[in-house]
């Protein structure tokens, strides 16, 4: 699905994309894009969890929310781990209440330098599955059923331009991600009606060293600054019911991408 923004009000957004008070789990939060949505989520009121492996990058993003008057708790935790999915999900709640927005920003490319796929290990893809799809449903499964009984939520998927088009040596990384594109509006097309949305955002290209680990000669200059895609998708989830549940958005049509 191709969602066609339609203007939004200011009353229309108070009343429906209000986030203050708000709880929101961020996974991937320890850097890049993860940190730069959970410092902007924070600076609109909503009491953010923290996720990533990293606990003590984690507490630099934490501390930084936090000096600025914002509420974040941390959590390090895997996501591609089966056995810390409730654990993450209890925690979050246990810290900030039942979860209004759950962003799955946290990814593997896969080994680095970029590879080929006859040159990839089945051991690889199984990981990058195992992160950036099997992760996030298993998350959205402990946390999407509470949503629904309260009759709201919201499910943030994390895409890539690597989804919808194959480049040579992204094999693993874009499988995954078109994988969870249809994740995304498969969730939607079954929990149609619950109050439950869910939304794909394809940041397109930051400077960000998943990047650089990934394209290395880049030129920083032509990429764009994460804290400015992260004010884009966070304007985006304010829409509210602006954008349809199963949508697929490119942050370059919000004119978030430079």
């Amino acid at each position: 699905m191709t969602s066609k923004l339609e203007p939004v009000s200011a009353e229309e957004r108070s009343r429906s994309g209000e986030l203050k008070g708000k709880a929101v789990l961020v996974t991937g939060a320890s850097r890049g894009l993860g940190a730069a949505l959970a410092k902007a989520f924070a600076r609109r009121g909503a009491r953010v969890v923290l996720v990533a492996r990293g606990r003590e990058a984690l507490e630099g993003v934490a501390a930084e929310i936090g000096a600025s008057g914002g509420e974040a708790h941390l959590l390090p935790g895997d996501v591609g781990d089966k056995v810390m999915t409730y654990a993450i999900a209890g925690a979050a709640a246990a810290l900030v209440g039942p979860i209004d927005v759950l962003v799955h920003n946290a990814s593997t490319l896969g080994p680095t330098p970029l590879r080929l796929l006859l040159d990839t290990a089945c051991e690889d893809l199984g990981r990058a599955l195992e992160v950036n799809v099997v992760g996030p449903f298993r998350l959205t499964k402990a946390i999407a059923g509470g949503m629904a009984l309260r009759g709201h939520g919201l499910v943030l998927h994390v895409s890539s331009d690597a989804a919808t088009n194959a480049y040579p040596q992204w094999g693993a990384y874009g499988v995954s991600k078109a994988a969870l594109d249809h994740l995304s509006r498969s969730w939607a097309a079954e929990l149609e009606g619950t109050g439950v949305r869910f939304l794909s955002v394809d940041p397109g290209e930051m400077n960000t060293k998943m990047h650089a680990d990934a394209v290395p000669d880049a030129d920083p200059a032509t990429l764009a600054d994460p804290a400015v895609v992260a004010e884009a998708i966070v304007a985006l989830v304010e829409r509210g019911e602006g954008v349809a549940s199963g949508s697929r958005v490119e942050v370059a049509a919000l004119g978030g991408g430079s």
